[in-house]
């Protein structure tokens, strides 16, 4: 890989590859390194979008993106290779990638663009929920709607999994519960129409006693809702569904307590874009949007202009 560049961009989503194509719009060389083996790798499991202009699926827009940055010369395209720590210095960002160790492979830019994103979080993350230790619980994302035909299904949180689910199987026969905490009952707000998906708020959950990897059927679970109710929740099938927690390399980077990276706080020389940045606004167009932003910021930085789009923009003034 070419050290010898103008920017390096962590993460090829939506956020990182927007960054690649907007540096190339101003003459910047680029490196996009992505731990995956394709770009766009998570935005391939959405069947069905709602609020991206121009695409109605995730693979359709993953092939578009991805035919985009093959068109990009200035930028080249390191798959399968994580990295794992970024350093910042006055004159320069530093990123190690795998293999780690002594000779680890480091890449230097004067700037870089970190949109790593997101991952599930694990049941032992949510302290809400007990008994999941040893369950064979997958990520509703992967359900098979065939699995869910004419089947009561515990939804272990109220993630937009849900609502893909349910938008892009109109017609499935399933009635779906969806244990959630109290904070996250704004996340339901797009289901609340479908008669097929019962809400229920929940300030703990937990699952009766099991032997290790077995999955009894019917599962139950034990509940205390919000109002204080205890109630008995039964299914056939369960799902993970409690949503993502940031997934930052090591190093230089700067997050705030929920472990989020914005990208105010971060050192000069790196600009963080994506679902990395923050909780409420992970959202593929604002990927996009944020990927470009930052790819500007670091032209700008290297022109020694503001960064700040305010500053940038007076009076609400704007252009291309």
């Amino acid at each position: 890989m070419d050290t010898d560049t103008d920017l390096l961009i962590i993460g090829g989503g939506p956020a990182g590859c927007s960054a690649a194509l907007m540096a190339a719009s101003v003459g910047m060389r680029s490196v996009l390194i992505e731990s995956d083996e394709d770009l766009c790798g998570a935005l391939r499991r959405i069947p069905v979008l709602g609020n991206v202009l121009g695409f109605t699926s995730g693979p359709g827009l993953a092939a578009a993106i991805e035919a985009d940055v093959a068109r990009c010369d200035p930028c080249r395209v390191a798959l399968g290779r994580r990295a794992t720590h970024v350093d910042a210095f006055d004159d320069r960002v530093e990123v190690t990638v795998e293999p780690t160790g002594a000779d680890a492979p480091r890449l230097t830019a004067p700037y870089a663009v970190v949109a790593t994103g997101v991952g599930p979080l694990r049941p032992e993350d949510a302290r809400w929920l007990s008994g999941a230790e040893g369950r064979a619980l997958s990520q509703l994302w992967e359900a098979d709607a065939e699995e869910l035909t004419d089947r009561t299904v515990l939804v272990l949180g109220a993630d937009r999994p849900l609502g893909t689910l349910t938008r892009a199987h109109p017609e499935l026969t399933t009635r779906l519960l969806v244990a959630h905490p109290p904070e996250d009952a704004y996340k339901t707000e797009e289901i609340r129409g479908d008669s097929r998906v019962e809400p229920v708020a929940v300030r703990r959950l937990a699952f009766g006693s099991s032997p290790a990897g077995s999955s009894p059927v019917p599962i139950t679970a034990e509940v205390m809702t919000v109002e204080g109710e205890r109630r008995t929740l039964t299914a056939d099938i369960a799902f993970l569904n409690m949503g993502s927690a940031p997934a930052p390399p090591g190093g230089a980077l700067a997050a705030d307590p929920s472990g989020y990276c914005p990208p105010a706080r971060q050192h000069p020389r790196v600009f963080t874009a994506g679902d990395l940045r923050s909780a409420r606004f992970q959202r593929i167009a604002t990927a996009m949007g944020s990927g470009g932003e930052a790819a500007l910021g670091a032209y700008y930085a290297s022109r020694g202009l503001p960064t700040d789009i305010g500053a940038m923009a007076p009076d609400g003034a704007g252009g291309d």
